[in-house]
């Protein structure tokens, strides 16, 4: 029979594969340099009223889009709208689609355009969150924090302030968490001498297994019914008439 793995080596390798610690900023960067999004900014609102004096804009259910982004909100401001680096601030069931079919959702969000192009989007509530399916085995990835912080650039969520995440059957909880959204791994970790609920739990909850139960026998040796009584005996062969 083969010998089981120690428990605690199991949860060490699950710990390992879902943390993932190997960097991958560099080359996930780096990708994202080569195919940045050029496309304008598109924006759609059921009303809006423009300070052009103060270089301000406010709009009512307002849908902003910029290639694999999209930000939908009740209402929006924008401060310097006819300029390079814009900011905007959303207020009132915020929902973000991002990249790798990824969402984020809060009750404010505030949204920063660099160089006119959406570079970082700072989400807040209680809690903000943020969710992710991968398009291949489905396995959904969940998080919710104080703060989470989308950079665009980097394909990264980092999540702060009674941080959680969960992938699969595995949850983590602690006080930051860097998940790439591209890459599908995470990092997170304490200072050493950090306060219990500093640092980072891991729960993983295994799968529930079915198991096929067997008919049971009477005690003549005939096979039950469904109803748990025993089959019928078949009848006896009539005497013969001399």
């Amino acid at each position: 029979m083969a010998r089981s793995r120690p428990k605690s080596s199991l949860l060490l390798a699950c710990a390992g594969a879902l943390l993932g610690l190997a960097s991958t900023h560099g080359t996930s960067a780096a990708a994202a340099d080569s195919d940045k999004c050029n496309d304008p900014i598109d924006v759609s609102a059921a009303s809006v009223v423009g300070d052009y004096k103060n270089n301000t804009t406010q709009w009512n259910n307002v849908v902003v889009t910029q290639c694999a982004i999209r930000v939908e909100a009740r209402t929006a401001r924008a401060t310097g709208l006819n300029t390079d680096n814009t900011r905007w601030t959303f207020d009132g069931d915020v929902r973000i689609n991002v990249e790798k079919r990824g969402s984020l959702r809060s009750s404010q969000a505030i949204v920063d355009v660099r160089n006119n192009q959406i570079a970082k989007a700072t989400i807040t509530g209680s809690p903000a969150e943020f969710e992710q399916r991968n398009a291949d085995t489905d396995v959904v990835t969940r998080g919710h924090a104080g703060e989470i912080v989308y950079e665009v650039g980097a394909g990264t969520v980092k999540l702060t302030d009674d941080a959680w995440l969960r992938y699969g059957t595995t949850d983590m909880k602690g006080s930051t968490f860097v998940y790439n959204i591209r890459d599908e791994k995470v990092q997170a970790g304490s200072q050493p001498g950090a306060p219990n609920n500093e640092r980072v739990h891991i729960r993983i909850t295994p799968k529930k297994t079915t198991t096929t139960v067997e008919p049971e026998k009477g005690s003549s040796g005939n096979s039950t019914t469904g109803g748990g009584a025993p089959a019928p005996n078949p009848p006896a062969t009539p005497p013969r008439t001399p």
